[in-house]
């Protein structure tokens, strides 16, 4: 992977896609609004705010995976904190748009094939992680449904993969991934609709 400098180009249009689709989204929350907004202040700064090396924080897409009736949701016993967590990560050069950031890291992480993304966020969350020393990931959050009998294949990310019912989900549970249930599930009710 190249410095910031070489990455700049290569995140031109993924910097042109997340501002129009964070300045276009209707939150699903007051806090997914102030957590918008800090991203776009984010964005301001240009595609370099896309990269893991902007130490002042950095974007990133997650999405929460479901099974095709949203009676299972799949999650990610991360490798590093311990916790379970939605699937996602950070943006690469080659991502060029937040959605398929998000399904690229959902089909690594997850190993399923097929998988098809909600290209209208769930949920905008601004929280501390250690990269690099200690950053902030303003991550922008995804619904993604997996094909009917997908089977799942832990990566080297993480720990276990799991199922869960929408109503019973796994501990320790990281911050945030509890408030995706309902938007996601309602995501993939207006898929159906």
């Amino acid at each position: 992977m190249g410095g910031v400098s070489d990455d700049l180009p290569a995140y031109a249009a993924l910097h042109a896609d997340a501002v129009a689709v964070l300045e276009g989204w209707t939150p699903t929350g007051a806090a997914a609004g102030r957590a918008r907004d800090r991203t776009l202040k984010l964005l301001a700064e240009g595609p370099a705010a896309l990269g893991r090396e902007h130490r002042a924080g950095h974007l990133t897409a997650s999405a929460l995976v479901l099974d095709a009736a949203g009676a299972r949701l799949l999650l990610c016993l991360h490798g590093k904190f311990r916790r379970w967590v939605q699937l996602g990560g950070h943006c690469e050069p080659g991502d060029r748009t937040l959605a398929g950031a998000a399904l690229r890291e959902a089909g690594e992480e997850s190993g399923i094939a097929g998988l098809v993304v909600d290209p209208v966020p769930i949920d905008v969350d601004v929280h501390p992680v250690a990269c690099g020393g200690g950053s902030l990931h303003y991550d922008v959050r995804f619904a993604i449904v997996a094909p009917a009998g997908a089977t799942e294949r832990v990566s080297d990310e993480s720990e276990a993969l799991g199922w869960f019912p929408p109503d019973r989900l796994p501990e320790p549970l990281a911050h945030g991934t509890a408030q995706l249930v309902a938007p996601a599930l309602a995501a993939l009710r207006r898929r159906a609709g």
